[in-house]
């Protein structure tokens, strides 16, 4: 995806307007609700710092990491707090997802990222059609194994997940929701739950890959930390307090918004 270097230190883009910092720091805090309720986040904020000027590639994906965190962290520990996610469970999902997230970034240094993307669609759409088919998927939790055998299923997940943060990234959060309430059979909430604290490990490890370069642009990401710990905060609550249901219909929203952004880079890149 992209090979690390240094870059010229920088602490906030000069460029950048007052207009066009409330408006990115809107979009921060739309993605730390949408990342609490059920990830996807990314859809919002990257594609904002995309359009602030002066910024290189790897310094627009350094800040959106540290900006993401901000929100993962309060996300995660909202959801602790309300929800109590098995900890047995999301550790070591977390552990391994932080791990695949490094060999995904290899992987994509190998392979073109387009090689991915049209299987990312098929799968978007797949699940889409089941959730909208079976209205009681993941209203309950009834899960698929016992005892070892679910800790195997679900530190797969999470090296899977990890692997798919470190190649592409968009939408981690969401494919995590969707694995653990599809393959191993928690509900909505919980599913949420868990995936807060895998992702909180995801960004940190590629903050702990990009802090070296001297690619995070620190004033602007803190920023954009505080309006996605905001957002973050207000999701856990509402996700909370509403259960289930509300989390399906925003996760039904959001994959319908991966279907559309990946397919458009795919006919951009092949078409455009």
């Amino acid at each position: 995806m992209f090979a690390p270097h240094a870059e010229s230190a920088l602490f906030f883009p000069p460029e950048l307007g007052t207009t066009a910092l409330v408006l990115l720091l809107l979009a921060a805090f739309a993605a730390g609700w949408v990342d609490a309720v059920v990830g996807g986040g990314g859809l919002l904020q990257l594609p904002a710092l995309l359009l602030v000027p002066g910024l290189a590639p790897v310094q627009v994906l350094a800040t959106n990491k540290l900006g993401s965190i901000f929100g993962t962290a309060t996300s995660a520990i909202t959801y602790y707090r309300r929800a109590r996610p098995d900890l047995r469970t999301a550790l070591p999902m977390a552990g391994v997802a932080l791990g695949g997230s490094f060999a995904g970034a290899s992987i994509a240094s190998a392979l073109p990222v387009a090689v991915f993307k049209p299987v990312i669609v098929v799968a978007l759409v797949v699940v889409a059609a089941i959730t909208l088919a079976r209205p009681a998927l993941g209203q309950a939790t009834a899960l698929r194994y016992s005892g070892s055998a679910h800790y195997r299923a679900a530190v797969a997940v999470g090296l899977a997940i990890g692997v798919y943060d470190g190649v592409l990234g968009p939408g981690t959060g969401t494919f995590l929701v969707m694995a653990m309430v599809s393959l191993i059979g928690y509900d909505f909430l919980q599913a949420s739950a868990k995936a807060k604290i895998v992702n909180f490990a995801t960004n940190l490890g590629a903050l702990a890959f990009f802090v070296p370069t001297g690619a995070v642009v620190w004033g602007l990401g803190i920023l954009l930390g505080v309006a996605n710990l905001a957002g973050g905060y207000l999701g856990a609550r509402m996700a909370i307090s509403s259960g289930a249901k509300f989390i399906r219909v925003v996760f039904l929203v959001v994959v319908l918004a991966l279907i559309v952004k990946v397919s458009h880079d795919i006919y951009a890149e092949n078409w455009g």
